[in-house]
């Protein structure tokens, strides 16, 4: 399952690496957009698999950034 941004912008912060344990709802990084930081956010609990982006990387709305093993 993929983690997908909110908005464009750039990445500022990774909160999560893979291997990591995420809840549903919890944040993995930010993206800061208008000056606003921009929260985004598992959508389900799991572990993270992979992280597409990295820290000053520019992104687009509803790209794919992260990689969640949803728990069963």
């Amino acid at each position: 399952m993929d983690i997908l941004t909110d908005t464009a912008g750039r990445v500022m912060e990774l909160l999560k690496a893979p291997g990591d344990r995420v809840e549903a709802g919890e944040t993995v990084m930010t993206v800061e957009a208008m000056k606003m930081e921009i929260p985004i956010a598992a959508d389900a609990a799991g572990v993270i698999t992979a992280i597409a982006v990295a820290v000053d990387q520019m992104v687009e709305e509803d790209q794919a950034v992260a990689t969640l093993e949803p728990s069963r």
